[in-house]
């Protein structure tokens, strides 16, 4: 036993071996260089403190920047934590070309001869189950921790999406799988759909599930153009498995611009009562009740803004048209549906759900879906989209079927368990 433990010292790691030496109480080898490497390893114990102290440095500085003043704070039951903070001081007003500045009025809202939508539901998030609201002048804004940056791949990438996040055919693969219904070939100036919101299961913490409205305009390079809302699963940037309000925007197809929610200087928000990033509550559910929420972007005909609007009433925010270039003018694009990561653990498609878990044809209460597809036109009218088309990536992982009916005009459904029988 001895002999065999001689051995194993020649060639273990060193701090293993430090360590051991350090607290067996037995002396050390006279072997050639160790002394040298004893003194390599104490270097490399007294720099990594160092390397670390300055990443959380850095981290803290940039919790600094994100995290504003508050004038109310809102504990939630589940551990979040919202901000109320002054409309003037939220992140977007960092950006030098909105320092000083004031929102504008509410846009005209687009017309639409359609009279069916969603009852107006402000309630809709667990942060209002505590009975508290924000008070006027302020916003709502969900704390970030430390844990929160740390889950990320790295300070530059958190509140970012990585990698290619709009569905192209002939694109390579790289994780990304969509279920989608699009339109294209005109001049887009906004979108309007409902949306059921699930909570799917996601396998593991590189992953997510989200089901959004994408608005895109660019050649799908590197200028790629992109504002998206909806509703995600995503551990890595919650660092919990309820689904949530979010929206993104990018300028360069998901590099270095853009961010999800208030993670950045970018979407100005102006309503009280929503918090971007923050858990919705109910959800839908299997053979039961359902809950839709009902989003629509489009762009202010007066000052070219893209406005954000929850439900038919409350005008969450805008993001300002200089942050854009081929989006300053119209979206090329509509894309709506689904969206995962498949990591491949162990080799094998992911179990990460889209939607529900359940694939298309299962239908009402089932399958998710979106309904009531609309686009705005050049004259700020909400009409149904022309030659709505669908497409899956993996059909056998995650499908779509498109439908119509009289009550919920253009609509279909979507999802899918990824991993199964057809989808090894």
């Amino acid at each position: 036993m001895i002999a065999s433990n001689r051995r194993r010292r020649l060639f273990p790691p060193l701090p293993v071996l430090v360590a051991f030496l350090l607290f067996s109480g037995v002396c050390p080898f006279r072997l050639s260089g160790f002394n040298d490497a004893r003194r390599r390893t104490a270097d490399y114990q007294n720099l990594r403190p160092q390397k670390e102290l300055r990443r959380l440095n850095k981290i803290k500085t940039h919790l600094r920047k994100i995290n504003k003043p508050s004038v109310k704070t809102i504990q939630t039951l589940h551990g979040e934590v919202i901000d109320c903070v002054l409309l003037h001081q939220q992140p977007a007003f960092d950006h030098p070309l909105l320092r000083g500045h004031k929102p504008p009025d509410p846009p005209e809202r687009p017309t639409s001869g359609d009279p069916t939508g969603m009852m107006l539901v402000e309630d809709f998030q667990l942060w209002r189950n505590t009975g508290e609201s924000c008070p006027g002048g302020t916003i709502p804004i969900r704390r970030t921790s430390e844990e929160d940056i740390l889950r990320a791949s790295s300070l530059q990438r958190f509140g970012r999406k990585a990698g290619r996040c709009v569905r192209r055919d002939f694109l390579s693969y790289d994780g990304h799988e969509h279920a989608v219904g699009y339109v294209t070939g005109d001049q887009y100036y906004g979108a309007k759909a409902s949306i059921n919101v699930w909570a799917p299961q996601v396998a593991n913490q590189s992953e997510f599930s989200l089901s959004q409205i994408w608005v895109i305009s660019g050649s799908f390079g590197d200028d790629l153009n992109t504002i998206e809302a909806g509703w995600q699963v995503s551990p890595e940037l919650y660092g919990d498995n309820f689904p949530r309000f979010f929206t993104y925007w990018t300028t360069d197809a998901y590099q270095t611009t853009g961010c999800y929610n208030l993670l950045c200087s970018g979407f100005v928000q102006t309503d009280s009562r929503v918090a971007l990033g923050a858990a919705i509550s109910p959800t839908s559910s299997f053979n039961g009740g359902q809950f839709d929420i009902s989003l629509l972007i489009w762009k202010d005909p007066k000052h070219g803004n893209w406005w954000l609007e929850f439900g038919p009433g409350i005008l969450v925010g805008y993001w300002p048209s200089f942050l854009f270039t081929h989006l300053m003018d119209h979206a090329t694009m509509v894309q709506f549906g689904g969206e995962i990561v498949n990591s491949v653990p162990s080799g094998l498609h992911t179990t990460t759900q889209m939607g529900s878990g359940q694939f298309a044809e299962e239908g009402f209460a089932k399958a998710s879906y979106f309904r009531n597809l609309q686009v705005v036109d050049w004259d700020n009218n909400l009409t149904p989209p022309a030659n709505l088309q669908v497409v899956a990536d993996h059909p056998n992982c995650y499908d779509i079927q498109k439908e119509y009916n009289d009550a919920w005009g253009n609509y279909f459904y979507y999802g899918g368990p990824g991993r199964n029988v057809k989808c090894p």
